[in-house]
């Protein structure tokens, strides 16, 4: 790149990973560097959301991340915002199953258990004794196999840890269920134990499981995820484009970002940040490979239901409930956001979760029925009524990628079919949570040329 000429990028999409590019590039690119964000949405952060609900902030997205992964602790340095990270208060979620409130077994991986005794009383004698037996049993195990978490764990230690124990954590990660989710993406750790020769299930998870650590495995934003946005925003010194994006087109020396008006945003490289559903109708043209790869990547939707309970509300000191199976709840996980973060103000902050793949309920249920929901259900839950002071709903639509058996390969092809000056980044490609998504984005940068 010659000196004279100004560097010119565009990204398209701003929720997470599309701010974490821009900040990337003005990073690599310098402060002379010209960097468009293209979103068409009233506010920026995507699926990250914070808003004020009964005098207090909490997220109505993601509100949480995986602490010792490193993504979001060093992007918070960076940026001078490492003071404002929290930890959880220590306490535990509960697992609701079969009509009864259940301690979340310990010593599993994402509901995977190390051993029986850890659901005594959450599954029946019968599973307890295939559990024991497990280990005796022949394992079938070929090295890079990605089976669904159903088809492993089921086969292995039975239908009843499937879903009391495995589906909770995987609908709340997910929205989806150990149906749609395979092995590498759930429990990798496990996979690499599998594939080392652990000769069962039970040695692969009690090999998986992480060595104690002092601190919070999870950790979220004083002030919420909004402060991590604010900072990218205007560390990166992007240019908001509020338009919507129709496609790319190769130009002379680059690309042509290509809005919905028909006008035209020239630029060196692009990075595009939206989810996997719309991924294909920008670059069908330019890398047919990669579309027809991202149209193959299942979604599902969710929607968050928020409120602010009177404060003395009397909740239990637990972090939340993880809901097993379709019964009498319509939630699929309820967050005591009070309990798990710590009380600030005078009301109880509580989200609860609805929507799982395959179903419709976050598109078609409307905010009243699913505030009614959401009171029977902590009736039924902990026996109390609610009268909320605050309350909000927020719907993620076609925001869960479905991490299926062999999504790796899918993410490498949506990557290996790309032409050089394009690159992506998102939820669907390395995993949904935050930390993934700013790997992915650096990632993104990191292939694209920079002058």
């Amino acid at each position: 790149m010659s000196p004279a000429h100004r560097a010119r990028y565009c990204v398209v999409g701003g929720g997470i990973s599309g701010l974490v590019a821009a900040y990337r590039l003005r990073v690599a690119a310098g402060p002379d560097a010209e960097i468009t964000l293209l979103d068409p949405a009233d506010r920026l952060g995507g699926v990250l959301r914070t808003e004020r609900i009964g005098g207090q902030p909490l997220d109505v997205g993601a509100e949480a991340f995986v602490a010792r992964r490193p993504e979001v602790p060093a992007l918070l340095g960076e940026l001078g915002l490492s003071g404002r990270q929290i930890t959880t208060t220590g306490v535990r979620p509960l697992i609701y199953s079969e009509g009864r409130l259940h301690e979340l077994p310990k010593d599993t991986v994402n509901g995977i258990p190390s051993r029986p005794s850890a659901l005594t009383g959450l599954v029946d004698d019968a599973t307890i004794r295939r559990m024991l037996d497990e280990p005796r049993r022949a394992l079938p195990w070929r090295p890079g196999a990605d089976p669904s978490v159903a088809e492993l764990v089921g086969d292995r230690f039975g239908e009843q840890v499937v879903v009391r124990s495995v589906d909770p954590l995987l609908a709340g990660v997910y929205a989806g269920s150990a149906a749609t989710i395979g092995l590498r993406a759930a429990a990798p750790t496990v996979a690499a134990a599998l594939d080392g020769g652990a000769r069962s299930l039970t040695e692969a998870v009690a090999a998986a499981l992480p060595p104690p650590r002092a601190g919070s495995v999870f950790g979220a934003i004083d002030g919420g995820y909004q402060v991590l946005l604010d900072e990218l925003v205007r560390r990166s010194g992007l240019q908001w484009a509020q338009v919507a994006v129709r496609g790319v087109q190769r130009a002379s020396g680059g690309w042509d970002v290509v809005d919905d008006e028909g006008g035209r945003w020239a630029a060196d490289a692009v990075v595009l940040a939206v989810p996997a559903p719309r991924l294909p109708a920008l670059i069908a043209d330019v890398a047919p490979d990669s579309a027809a790869a991202a149209r193959t990547i299942p979604v599902a939707s969710a929607a968050v239901v928020a409120l602010a309970l009177p404060g003395g509300t009397p909740l239990p000191d637990q972090s939340g409930v993880l809901v097993a199976g379709r019964g009498r709840l319509r939630t699929k996980a309820v967050t005591l956001s009070s309990r798990k973060w710590g009380r600030r103000g005078s009301v109880e902050m509580v989200r609860m979760s609805y929507g799982r793949f395959g179903d419709d309920l976050a598109r078609n249920t409307g905010d009243e029925e699913l505030l009614t929901w959401a009171a029977e259900d902590l009736d039924t839950l902990f026996g109390i009524p609610t009268e909320p002071v605050d309350t909000r709903v927020a719907r993620w639509i076609d925001a869960m990628p479905q991490y299926g058996p062999g999504h790796a390969a899918i993410a490498a092809q949506v990557r290996g079919g790309l032409p050089q000056g394009l690159a992506v980044a998102g939820a669907y490609l390395d995993g949904i949570g935050v930390p993934a998504c700013i790997a992915s984005a650096t990632r993104a940068v990191a292939a694209l040329v920079v002058g």
